[in-house]
């Protein structure tokens, strides 16, 4: 592995260069991927084994989206400007690594819930430990790159949020499914064979094995990083001339930011193509179980991995297109993502409307692909619009409001709307005063009559599926949010492309 210059971390040298090797830079910038990478295989890994939690504690669409959005959410947010405001003054690296320590714990905890309340304080431990990683990664990948380099190498790092949703997919989704029986196989190897007795997890306890199998390599990675990637010094790769200031504070930060508004109308769009974003993935293996009788495990290797992959693709796509363009067009890089978002709507509805097969399966990619081209522009506006001094504040407001309305609103808007979606279908199927939505989601409906069944299976996979059509629908304004950050981000900008 290449070595990268012995300029001592927090001495900013000559700038508008590139800090380190081109190899070692290479290698930097793939173990950063790869720590975002986890984070969102960790995140993610709750909604791919999703109907198996809901059927294990008896949840509302409404309580799951609950357990899966405002806690996980609020604690984000408020962890994530103080992890960042450290970031600004003290070594980067450690810090991160400390964090992937704990959300890496604390998903594997996930796998050990007995209960509703434990799982949702489990998911506030991954929350807190994951608000430590994004924002010092883009602190460290602007000290690497040069303002030039840095849409490209920020558009691969955010490959991340989707190659995480490919993998907790590849993974957790055939990990869930596996058998009782193996899952104990594999605990009598290590010698804890009878652990799920002790802890009585009854039956059908591969989602819980995901977990457990999926959060502890965490830990290693985080040794690996904190041994191997340096702290560079800040403002390394700034152009020649730009001031460096060692410390920000977040009142500070947010002065520099209140004569900036492309950065807020970027966030807030940015936010609300969250709030589609984690309301889908969160839905999306429980609509086409409920809808079609497709397993997590099956979803998750015919659908889940390629969409993800093609978010990925679509990402990276994003990053490309802005770095070429904005030579001719300052202003790509935000308004690309509003043509992408307006291209998703009417891919995305469409698709949920198909019947599985591959006509479906490459609508629903093209509408992902579309989707997820915004997501280099948020971390490349957000620290391109501030010094050097603030750019892990930055990143860490934009993730807070990210947090609160996309994570936060996402999956409990999806849920409230199925809930009361499926009430409407039971109710025009003339059965309202017969059923109730508790007794259409009971494990057995085999005591009810078969027209009784029959209406119940279908408000229940339908509820969810016009609430997932209604909730892409809030691209519309996200899309109008990152034109008005296109109007106003020539005079915002402080790194000029060089």
């Amino acid at each position: 592995m290449a070595v990268a210059p012995s300029t001592p971390a927090g001495e900013a040298s000559a700038g508008g260069q590139s800090f380190g090797t081109p190899g070692y830079r290479g290698y930097v910038l793939l173990s950063l991927t790869l720590v975002y990478t986890l984070n969102f295989i960790d995140r993610n890994l709750l909604g791919v084994v999703a109907q198996p939690i809901i059927a294990e504690f008896g949840l509302t669409d409404t309580e799951y989206g609950f357990l899966n959005g405002p806690p996980f959410a609020l604690f984000y947010a408020l962890m994530g400007i103080p992890i960042a405001m450290a970031a600004d003054r003290y070594n980067r690296v450690a810090i991160m690594a400390l964090c992937i320590a704990v959300w890496s714990l604390m998903t594997a905890l996930c796998g050990f819930a007995s209960s509703f309340v434990f799982l949702l304080i489990a998911r506030v431990g991954v929350a807190i430990g994951e608000a430590g990683g994004t924002p010092p990664s883009n602190s460290i990948i602007a000290d690497y790159f040069k303002p030039k380099s840095r849409a490209n190498a920020l558009g691969i790092f955010a490959m991340g949020v989707t190659l995480g949703g490919a993998l907790a997919n590849g993974f957790g989704g055939p990990i869930a499914g596996l058998t009782d029986e193996a899952v104990v196989s594999f605990f009598s190897s290590v010698g804890v064979g009878d652990i799920h007795q002790q802890l009585g997890w009854g039956e059908n306890f591969g989602w819980r094995f995901a977990f457990i199998a999926l959060g502890l390599p965490g830990l290693v990675i985080a040794l690996i990083l904190l041994l191997t990637v340096k702290e560079p010094p800040r403002g390394y790769s700034d152009p020649p001339g730009a001031q460096r200031v060692q410390k920000a504070s977040i009142t500070e930060t947010l002065k520099e930011l209140s004569t900036k508004p492309t950065f807020w109308t970027m966030s807030l769009g940015a936010a609300l193509v969250a709030l589609v974003g984690y309301g889908l993935f969160g839905f999306q293996a429980p609509m086409m179980q409920r809808l079609h009788g497709m397993s997590p495990g099956a979803f998750a290797v015919q659908y889940g991995v390629p969409l993800a992959l093609v978010s990925a693709l679509g990402t990276f796509i994003g990053g490309y297109l802005s770095e070429r363009l904005t030579p001719r067009f300052p202003a790509a890089v935000a308004w690309l993502p509003a043509v992408g978002l307006g291209l998703a709507i009417p891919l995305y509805i469409s698709s949920f409307y198909l019947e599985p097969g591959a006509p479906q399966l490459i609508i629903w990619g093209l509408g992902a692909a579309a989707h997820y081209a915004y997501l280099g522009a948020q971390y490349t506006i957000g620290q391109g619009v501030v010094s050097q001094r603030s750019r892990a504040s930055a990143i860490a407001i934009v993730l807070f409001i990210i947090a609160l309305i996309g994570n936060g609103l996402g999956p409990q808007i999806v849920g409230i709307l199925s809930d009361m979606f499926m009430k409407m279908q039971i109710d025009a199927a003339g059965m309202g005063d017969v059923l109730t939505t508790t007794a259409c989601r009971a494990r057995d409906l085999s005591g009810l009559p078969a027209e009784q069944q029959a209406v119940c299976a279908t408000a229940y996979g339908e509820g969810l599926r016009q609430s997932m059509a209604a909730t892409i629908l809030f691209f519309i304004p996200a899309a109008a949010f990152y034109l008005l950050a296109a109007s106003t981000l020539k005079k915002d900008l402080v790194a000029k492309p060089i």
